[in-house]
């Protein structure tokens, strides 16, 4: 039997940031769900949309944010700047194979084989 993840609320001010923080959802072809890209520190939901379209949605539909304060987190883990999450990383962008490349400064972009 599979044990039941034990969830704890998140404080909020367990970034250690001082800057807002942003939620970052992401939706890359109309017919998908929207997706949690990530988050981005920023002074305004102006600048936030100009890192989160520059970090997460090159090539998404539609970005959408969320101040951070206004989500509630429950999680297995803290947001301590502490943890080592290298372990459950995958490399960028392999599951959704999104290219990173600026066309006019690298030529057309091509995936190579690992």
């Amino acid at each position: 039997m599979v044990e039941k993840a034990r969830r704890v609320a998140v404080d909020r001010d367990a970034r250690g940031n001082p800057s807002s923080q942003w939620e970052v959802f992401v939706r890359d072809e109309k017919t998908e769900p929207l997706r949690h890209a990530g988050s981005v520190a920023a002074a305004s939901a102006t600048e936030a949309h100009e890192h989160a379209s520059r970090l997460f949605g090159w090539y998404a539909v539609d970005v959408w944010l969320c101040p951070a304060g206004e989500v509630e987190r429950h999680s297995t883990r803290g947001l301590a700047s502490t943890v080592d999450d290298s372990a459950d990383e995958t490399e960028p962008d392999a599951e959704c194979g999104e290219v990173r490349v600026y066309e006019e400064t690298e030529g057309t972009p091509e995936e190579r084989d690992s």
